[in-house]
């Protein structure tokens, strides 16, 4: 009975490490983790013990007999991705390599550190730096609430992969750990204050920003990003009031990575299996009312090149009706005549037992597109279609649909006082260190791009932090000039509003609470609910108070 790792798989590696005879890969020593769509368990070495189980913070593994007819899948998948053997391999005692935290060698006061940011890179490196004794770290978070892309961007109905900020919520509990939520750096405090309070400074502020299609017509009403559509459905304050129209029949949705299927999964699901999870009420509300009937996704190139990983496609064409019209049934069988990669010639395998477009279909559905790059928006004060040339013609199709979504990737934004690399979108520096900014690190998509997965930042993350504590060991890195306690007090003065872990800790009680039995969670959207129900986090007694001041 060998266990399968599955679509919600995180990439985080946890499970490596506690598997006791190496058998999932790749593991983050090997040359293929960083770009891994998944990680995968050998099944003739699997023993069948179920450690991996207990370590997958997002519960993406089980037992071979006891995976859902959607999953099955990923039995072979896993198989796969490893040579053909013959029986049972013979026991071994050998264990993945695994990285030690970097050892703190100083002895003359703690580390002080503030991490600017507070997704899966900002969190993973609070863990890794926390797991001395000794060591302060305070997290700046620009919103009351925390987790950055894991609370607004994984699609609701994906609720596996949010258990991770089960595993955050326990770092948030670990001593010298502080949360400093509803605070924005460059506003109520400078990169200068954070400097003047703590040894070094590490921003893991993700890529907030998408990449924009320049073509004609591009903003008027009906066009948007698949970014703003999936932070709406996800209740980020942002974009709760997004104008969201889904008066008409189809969508195009220009770009073909996850976050396109995500986007074209919720168009077209039942609303009533959606209305168990946690998605916004405003947007619930908007797609019970939907008229919606396809959902096209467009790729410049062709199906050999699809950006959506193997484990997404296996869990969407397990679920929601997907087609291709004759055309690119076509390019599919052309592609996978010459396809060698095995995940590349996975895709393609799936994707020639798609329906036909020219089927009739009783219910939405998603309908993927190839060889077509945008040209323009049709219409005048809305969007009525996107034309396209063919590519490498000058072939012109149109398309009508009501909205138009851009999903072509994020990038990241200048932070002030730091340099910034326009081309890639990233911070200059060198495995983290801040390029002519001591005491400054990056973390996660600021630091090396919009690549890899929610646990990819967790060996991201341990790479800059190691390089912040040999700095540290090595004394290049000044001490704070303000004394412990200092800083709560300066960013209370600037900052009254500002959200501790109690008070984050209240509003996802109350967000649970109002989900009742039949939900996870029901979102406060509004900064001002959200910090209401913070406000209703009891006080640490005076005595408490004084004693964490004093300790911080």
């Amino acid at each position: 009975m060998p266990h399968v790792i599955t679509q919600s798989c995180c990439s985080d590696g946890s499970c490596v490490y506690a598997c006791p005879v190496n058998c999932i890969h790749p593991s983050p020593d090997e040359p293929g983790f960083a770009t891994a769509e998944m990680l995968f368990i050998d099944p003739v070495a699997c023993v069948d013990c179920g450690a991996c189980v207990s370590a997958c913070p997002v519960g993406a593994i089980s037992p071979d007999t006891r995976l859902e007819p959607k999953q099955l899948p990923f039995v072979e998948l896993n198989a796969a991705f490893y040579p053909k053997r013959e029986g049972k391999l013979p026991p071994t005692s050998k264990l993945a390599p695994v990285l030690e935290a970097p050892r703190i060698e100083r002895g003359d006061g703690p580390l002080r550190v503030a991490i600017v940011g507070s997704g899966p890179a900002a969190m993973y490196a609070a863990d890794e730096l926390l797991t001395q004794r000794g060591v302060e770290v305070n997290v700046f978070e620009k919103l009351p609430t925390p987790y950055g892309l894991v609370r607004a961007g994984v699609a609701p109905d994906h609720q596996t992969t949010k258990r991770v900020t089960s595993l955050f919520d326990k770092i948030t509990s670990e001593r010298g750990f502080g949360f400093y939520l509803n605070v924005e750096v460059g506003n109520h405090v400078s990169h200068a204050d954070l400097l003047t309070h703590h040894h070094a400074v590490l921003y893991a502020v993700g890529a907030s920003t998408d990449r924009r299609l320049d073509v004609e017509g591009m903003g008027m009403a009906g066009s948007g990003t698949a970014t703003e559509f999936v932070a709406w459905f996800n209740g980020h304050p942002d974009q709760a009031s997004l104008p969201v129209d889904l008066s008409h029949e189809r969508v195009v949705v220009v770009g073909n990575g996850n976050v396109a299927l995500d986007v074209a999964r919720i168009l077209t699901t039942d609303p009533d299996a959606l209305a168990g999870t946690d998605i916004a009420d405003h947007a619930l509300t908007v797609l019970r009312g939907s008229a919606v009937r396809e959902v096209v996704i467009v790729a410049r190139r062709r199906p050999a090149d699809s950006a959506f990983t193997l484990p997404e496609l296996i869990g969407l064409t397990a679920t929601h009706e997907v087609v291709l019209d004759a055309a690119d049934h076509e390019l599919v069988r052309e592609d996978l005549a010459e396809a060698s990669d095995p995940l590349v010639k996975g895709k393609l395998e799936i994707l020639a037992k798609l329906g036909d477009a020219a089927a009739p279909s009783d219910r939405p559905r998603i309908r993927l597109a190839y060889r077509l790059t945008p040209q323009r928006l049709l219409g005048r004060e809305r969007v009525e279609g996107m034309a396209f040339t063919v590519t490498g013609t000058d072939e012109v199709r149109t398309l009508p649909a009501g909205l138009v979504l851009t999903s072509i990737g994020y990038r990241g934004t200048p932070i002030r006082d730091l340099p910034f690399d326009e081309t890639t979108g990233t911070v200059p520096n060198d495995d983290g260190r801040v390029t002519g900014a001591p005491g400054t690190y990056v973390a996660g998509w600021i630091k090396r791009g919009p690549t890899g997965f929610i646990g990819t930042n967790k060996s991201c993350a341990a790479q800059t932090v190691r390089e912040l504590v040999a700095d540290f060991n090595a004394g290049v890195l000044p001490g704070p000039t303000a004394r412990s306690g200092e800083l709560d007090r300066l960013v209370r003065r600037r900052q009254p509003a500002l959200v501790d872990v109690a008070g984050w800790r209240a509003i996802d009680s109350a967000e649970v609470a109002r989900g009742g039995t039949e939900r996870p969670r029901a979102k406060f959207t509004v900064v001002d609910e959200m910090l209401e129900a913070a406000a209703t986090a009891p006080r640490a007694p005076l005595h408490q108070r004084l004693l964490s001041g004093l300790l911080r």
